[in-house]
């Protein structure tokens, strides 16, 4: 049975995500150290931070793909320990990764339903309700911004905006809670880009609580209600749109002294936060 999902912003609200103190190591090295935060569903949490400073860890984690050694990470204030992705699917988590694994042959519909298609019918008649899933993911794709689509088309047709609001109409189809997207490492039009950051914002009012690993402070402040900015697997700084501007976003994420002691200064005067 699901969960229910957390009113976001209510008080007293157990938070729909939750990392406290977690820790992951390769060997003596460790990729993400005593990291923690909250992140209510209704809300967007922007992952930033230099190459290496263990962003890519931490969607891994998230996604079942590695373990914490140390820390907890909690799922609607259940702790969990993935041992692999369908566990962290199990729970509500649904990752959208930079290089979408797609069958470029297969139509937009087939895609989108792959290895859960409608059927109708009774064995040993049971087939294929193909009129269902294309209205299906017409109505999905278009709740995400992508409107007009032929969905008997093949999916290599599909730019990298749409194959990225692809996997997000997809999750939220199927009823994902948290949503954990590894922005696309591919270049991006202004308009495709555009695409994605309406299925984040989607999301968000859906309800779920995301994950945006991003490389742009402009885009992410576009869309985030909290920065994480990582930087050699450390918390340099955790905070919120009340806290930066876009301009103060950029200058921060080039300049980790100055992030590290803006976060000081902001715990001290907020240390509840």
């Amino acid at each position: 049975m699901t969960t229910p999902l957390p009113t976001a912003g209510a008080a007293g609200a157990t938070p729909l995500l939750e990392l406290r103190d977690l820790t992951v190591s390769f060997g003596s090295v460790a990729a993400l150290s005593r990291v923690s935060l909250q992140l209510d569903g209704g809300q967007v949490c922007c992952v930033l931070g230099e190459n290496g400073s263990g962003k890519s860890t931490l969607v891994a984690l998230l996604s079942g793909l590695l373990r914490h050694g140390e820390g907890e990470l909690l799922v609607a204030g259940r702790p969990v320990r993935f041992r692999s992705p369908g566990q962290a699917r199990a729970q509500g988590i649904a990752t959208v990764w930079p290089d979408l694994a797609i069958a470029p042959l297969m139509s937009v519909w087939r895609n989108f339903f792959l290895g859960a298609e409608p059927t109708r019918g009774v064995w040993p008649l049971r087939r294929l309700d193909v009129a269902t899933a294309q209205q299906v993911t017409v109505r999905a794709m278009a709740r995400v911004g992508v409107a007009g689509l032929d969905p008997d088309q093949a999916a290599s047709g599909l730019q990298a905006g749409e194959r990225q609001s692809l996997a997000i109409a997809r999750a939220l189809h199927f009823g994902a809670r948290v949503l954990v997207i590894d922005e696309p490492t591919t270049p991006m039009t202004l308009s495709q880009r555009g695409l994605v950051l309406q299925s984040v914002v989607t999301a968000r009012d859906e309800g779920l609580a995301v994950v945006f690993v991003t490389h742009s402070p402009q885009y992410a402040h576009l869309v985030g209600d909290r920065f994480l900015l990582l930087a050699r697997g450390r918390v340099a700084g955790n905070l919120t749109r009340d806290d930066v501007d876009a301009d103060d976003l950029t200058r921060l994420v080039a300049g980790g002294d100055e992030l590290s002691r803006l976060t000081a200064t902001l715990r001290r005067a907020a240390p509840g936060r």
